[in-house]
């Protein structure tokens, strides 16, 4: 479990364009134990993933879902996860905002 947080973690910062440093920021983890979970010191509890997966913007079951584990999803929508997954969280507060508005003139 240790290497397949660590290693996810830092897969998240690489698709998602972030340091640690600025996932610290985000999460409310300091850089101390955020270093200990990815050198695999430490083990996160429950509510520490879910920190992290809020500032990535996704949901634990996203966090430990394996790629090839995603339902059938278009070309289109797997782009716009892509896409999404590289917003910050202001970026993604924007696009939801965004959205809505246009659902709700329909």
């Amino acid at each position: 479990m240790e290497d397949y947080i660590a290693m996810k973690i830092e897969e998240l910062c690489s698709k998602s364009g972030i340091t640690r440093y600025q996932l610290s920021l985000r999460s409310g983890i300091s850089q101390s134990a955020l270093s200990d979970i990815v050198k695999k010191k430490n083990v996160p509890t429950l509510i520490t993933v879910e920190r992290i997966c809020t500032a990535f913007g996704i949901t634990i079951a996203q966090f430990f879902a394996q790629e090839e584990a995603i339902p059938d999803l278009s070309e289109e929508q797997k782009k716009l996860l892509q896409l999404w997954h590289g917003l910050t969280l202001e970026e993604k507060k924007i696009v939801t905002t965004f959205i809505e508005s246009i659902q709700n003139k329909r």
